[in-house]
């Protein structure tokens, strides 16, 4: 008897040993391509570049990228618990010899044959085969496995779906600020293990070069916590949180530093020292704050703007938020980013003020109240980001479906929905205060090192493009 098949596309049913004779054979195929070559390497953590680095795998003994070996491996045990002997075999031992290289967009057929049934130990004895497109070997060799004990026939339930999804939208900007001189920056009140270690992150990374101000007992006690030394750092010590952040906003003014990093203390804390009248680091601008975010599933990168810092913005407020926003889209190279401004409907509605403040932004843009972008809306979430569902509902616009900045109603809706793309959407967010004379650096405890790496990396650009007179 023979057996074939595509991979678990219908039921199952297994083979005893008494049913089986020699010759008895099964297989399965199954095209390769990139994806699988990426899932395999995330899976297994088999990151070789023979298998994953075209530029490497190039001066490799077969000129291109080839298939790990124990995928097609993998087919054989496929085989053998699939068909035959089928749902319930156990592998008891595999000899395998790799003959020939697979390579992306190879078609593999995988083949089992019974070549012994070991009476009394219930064991069978298989050739294993694997064949290209072109009926060559690639793999050969020879299997031991202990047949089910029982019939059974078995339905597979819906197995999940693997999606690559990629990651490090950001990454250039960041390869980019490591190419650069480290900017100087202060540490405001780094006096928890975290914020200690934030500082020596984006030190070893060329990115930022720290200042650390705050009480120092507090600061070196941090340090011994985190088990990180303090060599190399400038320490600025003043008595408590108030007096770093003003401290931190007089070296910034005096130009001494071009970047702020929130440290362990109240992000309203030096937030209003930035804002004093006094300070030297107000604009005619109102400061926001942007969450420039990687989000596997969308296409490319995105900000959610302000989710942190005005609560319920005024129209004048938002039309500073968005400039922000757009500002920093255009330093780094996006010349004319599409601005959607979000409601929880694409029409005009009275009844709901943001999408009256949504109509008036656009009108602005037109108008030239907001520059160097295209702004729309009001736009529901779905139409700003998905072309499908803004052909669905009709909608005639530049910006629909391609947001490359999406401008809340108000804090809250920012806030939530920031963290429902992190946590629900495998999201990296870097977070920035725009708006100020320097950047300033505003992550949280609970934000991964590609946040906090992103997050330094984006307010060394801005700082590194303003002294250059381009922001």
């Amino acid at each position: 008897m023979s057996f074939s098949g595509d991979m678990m596309s219908e039921t199952l049913t297994n083979h005893l040993f008494h049913q089986m004779k020699i010759g008895d054979r099964a297989s399965l195929l199954r095209h390769v391509g990139p994806e699988d070559i990426a899932l395999f390497a995330a899976v297994s953590g088999d990151a070789n570049p023979a298998h994953l680095d075209p530029g490497f795998a190039a001066h490799g003994p077969f000129g291109h990228v080839v298939v790990h070996g124990m995928w097609t491996a993998a087919l054989i045990s496929a085989v053998l618990g699939t068909r035959l002997p089928g749902p319930g075999t156990i592998y008891l031992d595999q000899q395998i010899r790799f003959q020939k290289p697979v390579s992306p967009g190879d078609t593999i057929t995988a083949e089992v044959e019974v070549a012994e049934l070991i009476e009394g130990k219930n064991r069978v004895r298989l050739t294993t085969t694997a064949r290209n497109q072109l009926g060559e070997v690639v793999l050969s060799g020879e299997a031991l496995v202990l047949a089910p004990v029982e019939q059974l026939t078995w339905v597979p339930g819906n197995l999940p779906e693997a999606v690559i999804l990629p990651k490090g939208r950001w990454q250039g900007f960041v390869e980019e600020a490591r190419a650069l001189p480290p900017v100087r920056a202060a540490v405001v009140h780094p006096c928890s293990k975290s914020a200690i270690l934030g500082a020596v992150e984006v030190r070893d990374e060329g990115l930022l070069d720290p200042i650390l101000i705050g009480p120092g007992a507090k600061i070196r006690a941090a340090a011994e916590e985190a088990g990180v030394s303090l060599d190399g750092f400038r320490i600025e010590e003043v008595e408590h949180s108030h007096a770093a952040a003003a401290r931190a906003v007089e070296l910034a003014a005096k130009g001494e530093v071009q970047v702020l990093v929130k440290g362990s203390l109240h992000s309203d804390e030096l937030l209003s020292a930035v804002v004093s009248k006094t300070g030297g680091l107000r604009t005619e601008r109102r400061i926001s704050h942007v969450y420039a975010m990687d989000v596997p599933a969308y296409g490319k990168p995105v900000i959610v703007t302000d989710a942190a810092i005005n609560i319920a913005p005024t129209l004048e407020h938002k039309r500073d938020i968005c400039q922000n926003a757009v500002d920093l889209m255009r330093l780094l190279g996006r010349d004319q980013p599409k601005v959607a401004v979000l409601a929880a409907v694409e029409t005009v509605n009275p009844m709901m003020p943001a999408t009256l403040d949504a109509a008036a932004l656009t009108v602005m843009a037109a108008r030239g109240q907001i520059t160097g972008a295209l702004v729309d809306g009001p736009l529901a979430f779905d139409n700003a980001i998905s072309p499908e569902a803004a052909a669905t509902k009709g909608i005639t616009s530049q910006v629909a479906g391609e947001a490359d900045i999406l401008l809340v109603p108000d804090l809250e809706a920012g806030n939530m929905l920031a963290k429902q793309l992190i946590y629900f959407a495998g999201a990296t967010a870097a977070g920035l205060v725009l708006g100020a004379r320097v950047p300033i650096v505003l992550t949280s405890r609970a934000d991964p090192l590609s946040a906090r790496i992103a997050s330094a990396a984006l307010a060394k650009l801005v700082a590194i493009r303003k002294a250059e007179g381009k922001a």
